[in-house]
């Protein structure tokens, strides 16, 4: 416990430092979580039958997230994007030449670790620059939510959770403590909306449903795919909390979701 305390603890504050110390910490550190992130999905899903392209899963991971960061941040044309096209192509490619088990298992593997642990990160990236500019007050907005759903789902299933949410991927978790994840993140939005004044309360309370609902089903989804692999953690890389798949279940579905929500809330 004290290991996963002290873990915890120096987590959040590298967390809270990228976003607080402005857009070059922020980007350096997600792009960082980005590669790890991916890294770590093929070492999980890594088994005799299953050998993912690590070098090129990571390049194509990188080729989408720097082309976003210079859009949103310098104003870049999307158009280097298109560099993660013909990386796409020789993921396929290169497959012809490993003389592996089942080909298109190592290539959906490759694509969908990129999609699944690196790209939510790009729309997380986007979310501060929502207004033009980067703003610290959106990401970290995001995270206090998401973090404080996370302590009152834990807080309320320990103690009133009897009626199981989804046990066949996820014992532990019930709707007691779902509820109370959903009132703790309701309750940091109506906080935040006083002193982040860039949305009126509503909006704030929206962004609460959607991380506390989408990070539930982000949850459910890593368990899920822990429970294909017979892993109990997606890696060891923080101590007494398992891998960085571990920490940012709830982020990979609601990170683009919030991020179309207030994308169409700026154009209304």
């Amino acid at each position: 416990m004290k290991t996963r305390a002290i873990t915890g603890f120096f987590f959040v504050a590298v967390m809270l430092a990228s976003v607080l110390l402005g857009v070059y910490a922020f980007t350096l550190f997600f792009l960082i979580l980005s590669i790890l992130s991916v890294d770590e999905f093929y070492r999980l899903v890594c088994t005799d039958d299953v050998k993912p392209q690590k070098r090129w899963g990571l390049a194509l991971a990188i080729s989408i997230y720097l082309p976003v960061c210079l859009y949103f941040f310098k104003d870049e044309p999307l158009q280097y994007l298109l560099i993660c096209v013909p990386l796409s192509v020789m993921i396929i490619v290169a497959e012809l030449y490993r003389n592996r088990p089942n080909p298109f298992h190592n290539i959906a593997y490759t694509l969908f670790g990129v999609l699944f642990a690196s790209v939510p990160f790009c729309f997380f990236y986007g979310i501060a620059f929502i207004e033009g500019e980067y703003s610290s007050h959106y990401p970290l907005a995001f995270l206090i939510m998401l973090w404080s759903s996370d302590t009152g789902a834990y807080l309320a299933g320990t103690t009133l959770g009897k009626h199981k949410l989804f046990e066949r991927h996820s014992p532990k978790k019930t709707w007691e403590g779902f509820g109370g994840g959903l009132v703790a993140s309701l309750l940091a939005a109506f906080i935040l909306s006083i002193y982040f004044q860039e949305l009126p309360l509503i909006h704030w309370l929206v962004v609460s449903v959607i991380i506390v609902v989408a990070g539930t089903l982000g949850d459910l989804s890593e368990s899920m795919l822990k429970r294909s692999f017979s892993a109990k953690d997606s890696g060891s890389l923080l101590p007494g909390h398992g891998g960085l798949l571990d920490r940012f279940d709830g982020l990979l579905l609601a990170a683009p979701l919030v991020f179309v929500y207030l994308q169409l809330v700026n154009l209304l």
